[in-house]
């Protein structure tokens, strides 16, 4: 007859780590549904419609575990918007105009086409009235813009850009034009548009 196997001081700490990946890996998933969750929500109802009730019917986890993984709801708004932007990379292309034009013509598919530029103007919205919201759109807005300031700061120290060149300003003549026509005017966004930005820019 086979003895029944019990458990010794030895066992005990292989248990416990397989019961604390068992943990992670539910911890792991729930994250992933709930940042899912808010996503969607994010896409059809706005920055406005994604309380952290409706996130939690939509998950299927209850809110307090939404909760402990995010202590406010624009914590777990931020983690969403991150998930849902598209990061630009730094191109190297051996030129300030050809690394900047590849940024911009870029830019211009990801608004054309990325989910997100649907939720932008609802969290700008929303940043004008609560603080914490317009220190999360700050760096949404600082990623999208970063490529550009490398490529930026780089064309200074070759010397295809002046010294004491404004990169704020440069960054807003170059980008400005793009988000205009995607939000408030009726022609078209298109590659051409953005070369043409840039040209006028830089000469």
């Amino acid at each position: 007859m086979r003895k029944k196997r019990t458990l010794n001081k030895l066992d005990t700490p292989a248990l416990a780590l397989h019961e604390a990946e068992v943990l992670d890996e539910r911890v792991r998933h729930s994250r992933i549904t709930v940042l899912a969750a808010t996503a969607e929500l994010l896409f059809d109802r706005g920055f406005a419609g994604a309380s952290v009730d409706e996130i939690s019917r939509r998950s299927g986890v209850a809110k307090t575990t939404i909760y402990r993984h995010w202590p406010t709801r624009v914590d777990l708004l931020r983690d969403a918007c991150s998930t849902i932007s598209t990061p630009q990379g730094v191109p190297d292309t051996g030129t300030f105009e050809a690394d900047v034009t590849a940024l911009m013509t870029n830019l211009v598919d990801l608004l054309r086409t990325a989910k997100w530029t649907s939720v932008l103007p609802s969290i700008i919205d929303a940043a004008e009235r609560d603080p914490d919201i317009a220190n999360m759109y700050s760096k949404l807005q600082r990623g999208y813009s970063a490529p550009f300031e490398t490529v930026i700061l780089r064309a200074v120290d070759t010397g295809e850009l002046p010294a004491g060149t404004d990169v704020a300003m440069l960054i807003a003549a170059l980008t400005g034009p793009l988000f205009y026509r995607r939000w408030f005017s009726r022609d078209p966004l298109t590659d051409d548009f953005a070369v043409q930005i840039v040209k006028r820019v830089i000469r």
